[in-house]
């Protein structure tokens, strides 16, 4: 049976693609959305999709805490994590929530999505995630393609 980060990082994992390397982004050399800006230790050309996996899980799952939440909340804080990065994935959600953003997945933040409930939790922090993108200087160059993950995203959850 497959686990919910099995999941989940198929998911990203088919999103992110292979290896490109586009002359305005600013991470650089990237495969399967892990970036030679973050991992410059790494040798990203030859990264396999077990390699990124590992990365995706240690990193972004566990780090960001998003196998303390429930569907599909889980999913939204994994993929805001690896786009927007952890801290910011986890503040973000906690804006979207009314919690003090400290940027830990603790009991606030829990108690605080299921008052909300996921369904209203999911839609608050989807466009607490869209602000965020449309407040940065490549919103122009960037921004079709990351609103069309956003709505991607939701659809799949």
């Amino acid at each position: 049976m497959m686990t919910r980060f099995q999941w989940c990082v198929g998911r990203i994992l088919a999103r992110e693609g292979g290896l490109v390397d586009h002359p305005s982004d600013p991470g650089g050399l990237t495969k399967y959305g892990i970036s030679k800006r973050q991992y410059p230790q790494l040798d990203i050309a030859n990264l396999t999709i077990s390699d990124a996996s590992a990365i995706y899980e240690r990193d972004y799952w566990e780090a960001s805490g998003a196998y303390k939440l429930h569907e599909p909340i889980d999913f939204f804080l994994f993929d805001s994590a690896v786009n927007q990065g952890v801290g910011r994935a986890v503040r973000l959600l906690q804006a979207a929530v009314g919690v003090g953003p400290d940027g830990i997945i603790g009991p606030g933040t829990l108690a605080a999505i299921t008052r909300l409930g996921t369904d209203e939790a999911g839609a608050l922090f989807m466009a607490q995630r869209a602000l965020h993108y449309a407040a940065l200087p490549t919103f122009q160059t960037f921004g079709k393609g990351w609103l069309k993950r956003l709505f991607l995203v939701a659809g799949e959850a």
